[in-house]
């Protein structure tokens, strides 16, 4: 690319910004309500065009010139009438400035695009469109978060942020106390708890009246066990709501494994070469069920709009407990092995998995990366049994505090599941 095309380059991609934003504020619900009213808004898509062009030029005078003072003489001035601007509309008791801070970031990444920081500018003109364009949305999430949610996500973020640095990155002790390493400890608790606030997210995103069915796969995201647990006692009081329940549960199933994929991946990716498969061949049997229940065998209407009991996965003390849990089936897991080679693995494997899965699936991924540690093909049975022996707790729930219609409509996708599983680790 020669230099003269490169440049332009840099203002196509300042000017495309522009246009992308000024786009959304052009045709976004609330400016098209202040034009009818006034007949006029305060910048639309030539002018935020403009700004971003305004902003590449500037950047370019302040390298011509060898002065900063030519980017702040250029963009200073516009700076001025965009508050000219939100006076006049603040004046007129719309006090809102969106769309003039809207305009500041559009200048800004139109300077960036000269910079030569394409990929920054264009990610950052998407994401202001994005959230533009999601006002109601955003809205709406604030409207149903409590206090408690407000606090117990800062008290993660806070704590994180500190005590993570602060923490020692080492292992203490010989083999099998070698595992326990501080810093990944707490490392996997943020892995987790983001997972899971994920899902927390999605769900508090989604209205009750969306369905039973994405209720959920969004719960299983947040926690499989807990949705099994809150469909089991709702089928009590709404029984004609059998079916519906058991293909909420089995979708939460098998978001678990996917969750589970993401887990290893993320840690360890050369094992998630070696397990992906039976995972997803044991997702995709507990999925085909689900297909023959939302489309063979549907009811006929789905209007329990009750929302799914899930606490915040931000709050502290399930955070520090799953830390605990996570060093001690770590601790167990490499002491098994030290102790009784692999079956030790897979006995450890089945007996935390029955409590949690999360905890075997990151401990294997650690475990595995270590020098003596499992080889990749007995970490990932290990994964895969920790993860059938949490859909087997999972089903006793479902068995022991569902109705008959649950566990009827539910039984034939438990066994399934199982049996896929069970195969697909006697061909590993």
């Amino acid at each position: 690319m020669t230099p003269q095309t490169d440049l332009f380059y840099r203002f196509g991609v300042a000017l495309f910004i522009g246009i992308l934003v000024g786009l959304q504020r052009e045709y976004a619900s609330d400016v098209q309500e202040i034009r009818e009213s006034r007949g006029e808004m305060f910048a639309g898509v030539r002018t935020f065009a403009l700004m971003a062009l305004v902003g590449c030029t500037a950047a370019m005078a302040a390298e011509l010139l060898d002065s900063v003072w030519a980017f702040v003489g250029i963009v200073a001035p516009l700076g001025g009438l965009i508050a000219v601007g939100y006076f006049i509309t603040a004046w007129n008791s719309d006090a809102g400035m969106t769309t003039e801070v809207a305009a500041i970031v559009t200048i800004l990444a139109g300077a960036l695009s000269y910079w030569n920081q394409l990929a920054l500018a264009v990610a950052l003109g998407v994401v202001t469109t994005a959230l533009l364009s999601l006002k109601l949305e955003l809205h709406g999430f604030v409207e149903r978060l409590t206090r408690d949610d407000i606090l117990a996500t800062l008290k993660f973020a806070i704590i994180t942020a500190i005590v993570l640095p602060l923490l020692p990155n080492r292992s203490y002790g010989p083999p099998p106390l070698d595992v326990l390493n501080p810093y990944n400890v707490w490392l996997m608790v943020v892995l987790i708890s983001g997972i899971s606030f994920l899902g927390y997210v999605l769900m508090k995103l989604a209205k009750p009246q969306q369905g039973i069915t994405l209720t959920g796969l969004l719960g299983g995201l947040a926690s499989s066990t807990a949705t099994t647990l809150s469909f089991s006692q709702r089928s009590q009081k709404n029984q004609e709501f059998g079916q519906s329940f058991a293909l909420a549960i089995i979708l939460a199933w098998t978001v678990m494994f996917g969750r589970a994929l993401v887990e290893v991946g993320t840690i360890n990716p050369a094992l998630l070469a070696v397990v992906w498969l039976p995972m997803v061949l044991t997702a995709t049997s507990g999925l085909l069920y689900c297909a023959y229940l939302y489309f063979i065998a549907r009811p006929a209407e789905e209007s329990d709009t009750e929302e799914l009991a899930l606490s915040n996965p931000f709050e502290l003390a399930p955070a520090i407990k799953f830390g605990l849990i996570f060093a001690a089936v770590l601790l167990i897991s490499r002491a098994a092995q030290f102790y009784m080679g692999t079956a030790g693995i897979y006995l450890s494997s089945v007996v935390s998995g029955l409590a949690d899965v999360d905890a075997v699936a990151l401990s294997m991924a650690e475990l595995s990366e270590r020098a003596g540690g499992p080889d990749l093909t007995t970490a990932a049975r290990a994964v895969v049994l920790a993860a059938l022996a949490n859909t087997v707790t999972k089903g006793g729930i479902v068995l022991a505090t569902g109705t008959p219609a649950l566990r009827r409509w539910l039984l034939p996708g438990f066994v399934l599941i199982l049996a896929t599983g069970i195969a697909s680790i006697l061909f590993m």
